[in-house]
């Protein structure tokens, strides 16, 4: 029999179509793009890490930059130097603290309390919701509004959400497990308070608060207590997760 030429080509590009249709198939085979609906401008990021029990280097500086900057969607200056922050935040539309290391000039603490109030979004992440500093209790009390002083061992755990319908959870499962840290997160009654958006529980632990906004009174901030390896930052939600908050507290 001999083979229609235009029907042999068919085959392949209706197959390529059904592909790119469903999106479980058509991620795996580059059809569809990482990237949904880029800002017309990267949204500036600056990335404050360093510090001693996390992988600052592989986790954040380069797994967390590279999620961000993805398709143009960011565009991110990482620094381990808490003394650079002061000369990089007046070009930034976010600040996203990740550090468990001291920020111990005064003009630099003021600076972000200053980048807050002007309605510049800050993200809160891991070990930043912390209580790290003795010397600085403000911090916890009116940017994180709490903070955590323990956490379960290392192992797995679920994250259950509570706002579906925050623009912060948008496209993320009901739940899903992973592996990480499990922060004992509790609310300062001094400080703005926070909206629960997903919590974190085992059978012998929690819940408590995983992901949040918190309620500060000029701008948009979010406390994501996920983050201490590549058990999180590899995966697909984690990374959904990140730029949703990013977006948030820029306003986009």
């Amino acid at each position: 029999m001999k083979r229609n030429p235009k029907f042999s080509q068919t085959i392949p590009l209706l197959l390529l179509a059904w592909l790119c249709i469903f999106p479980g198939n058509g991620r795996a085979n580059g059809c569809l793009p990482d990237v949904t609906n880029p800002p017309a401008d990267p949204i500036r990021v600056l990335l404050l890490g360093g510090g001693a029990s996390h992988d600052f280097d592989t986790w954040y500086k380069n797994a967390d930059v590279e999620t961000l900057e993805k398709g143009g969607f960011a565009e991110v200056t990482y620094t381990d130097d808490p003394e650079s922050i002061l000369a990089l935040l007046d070009d930034m539309d976010v600040l996203y603290l990740s550090n468990n290391q001291p920020i111990a000039d005064p003009a630099t603490r003021k600076a972000i309390f200053d980048f807050a109030a002007s309605g510049k979004g800050l993200i809160l992440g891991h070990a930043a919701l912390w209580y790290n500093w003795e010397d600085w209790p403000e911090y916890n009390v009116h940017l994180a509004s709490g903070g955590s002083r323990g956490h379960d061992r290392f192992g797995a755990f679920d994250v259950t959400v509570l706002d579906k319908n925050h623009p912060v959870m948008e496209g993320l499962p009901p739940s899903f497990k992973l592996k990480d840290e499990l922060y004992y997160f509790k609310v300062d009654k001094d400080g703005p308070g926070i909206k629960v958006l997903a919590e974190a529980s085992t059978s012998e632990t929690g819940p408590f608060p995983s992901i949040f906004v918190i309620k500060h009174p000029d701008t948009r901030m979010v406390g994501i207590a996920l983050g201490h390896d590549g058990e999180s930052h590899n995966l697909d939600t984690y990374q959904k997760l990140l730029r949703n908050a990013v977006s948030w507290v820029a306003g986009k």
